[in-house]
């Protein structure tokens, strides 16, 4: 299966994530840019929905919309959807994630949901149903019963454990991968004093990121219009070589652990 919209565009390798200090400005500069995939986790993001508003009604069909929600109650899942659709005055959603599946979660609550969303689906309010998660195990097991169409998992740099199993197995079963925290939110940016060269960019964080066959797109989510600028560069940069590959694998490595909090590694 293939990211696409409703055209049958290709999905860009870079998609862009709401951030509430992001102006409505930014939306179109993104999609001049190359950017056609636009994630947003609420409808809190104002600035960014009233961007993407006007981008929609301009250019039907050549846009994916990306959102999803936390919420394993079936009817609070309906009316998100339906506000969803009503906000941005459009039929359906591309892209609906069930969002940050963990190892608490009751399995029968998220096979219900996922029921759910394939209703949805059938119904053409949704065209592709996701799945967000940070924990391997649940991304495996999700992959290996193709009980999702995307699916949107940590990896970076330094997170690279998923590399020996999610990667690989998503790529066999012709599911799309969508990375997130691909600069495990801005730590890797900071010089590590053991490092001898300078740390990566935000565009070099998602240049390794899309080094994986297996990845599909990898989510930016700047805070400025200039720092969106800068990550744009990805789109239009070769991919990595494997020098550069083995350099940020090694800093990867020095830097593994020294992230905000336990969260940061505990499924690394």
């Amino acid at each position: 299966m293939k990211l696409v919209t409703r055209q049958g565009q290709k999905a860009s390798i870079l998609g862009l994530a709401a951030q509430p200090q992001l102006d409505s400005t930014s939306i179109s500069i993104a999609f001049a840019g190359g950017i056609n995939y636009f994630f947003f986790y609420s409808l809190e993001y104002d600035n960014f929905l009233n961007g993407l508003k006007p981008l929609l009604a301009a250019n039907q069909g050549q846009v994916l919309v990306a959102t999803g929600s936390e919420n394993r109650d079936i009817n609070s899942l309906r009316r998100y959807l339906d506000s969803v659709r009503q906000r941005l005055d459009v039929d359906s959603v591309d892209v609906f994630f069930v969002e940050y599946v963990f190892p608490g979660d009751d399995s029968k609550q998220i096979l219900a949901v996922l029921e759910e969303l394939r209703s949805q689906q059938q119904k053409g309010r949704v065209r592709y149903v996701g799945i967000t998660t940070h924990n391997r195990a649940i991304a495996l097991e999700m992959i290996q019963h193709q009980q999702c169409d995307v699916l949107m998992h940590r990896y970076n740099m330094a997170h690279r454990k998923a590399e020996e199993d999610v990667l690989p197995n998503a790529h066999k079963a012709g599911i799309p991968l969508v990375a997130f925290t691909c600069t495990r939110w801005g730590s890797l940016l900071t010089k590590h004093p053991n490092w001898q060269m300078q740390p990566p960019t935000a565009a070099d964080c998602y240049r390794y990121v899309l080094h994986n066959p297996a990845v599909s797109l990898a989510l930016t989510a700047p805070k400025t219009q200039q720092q969106l600028e800068a990550n744009l560069s990805v789109l239009h940069t070769p991919p990595l070589s494997p020098e550069e590959v083995a350099k940020w694998q090694e800093y990867g490595d020095l830097v593994y652990g020294t992230g905000q909090d336990a969260f940061d590694t505990q499924w690394a």
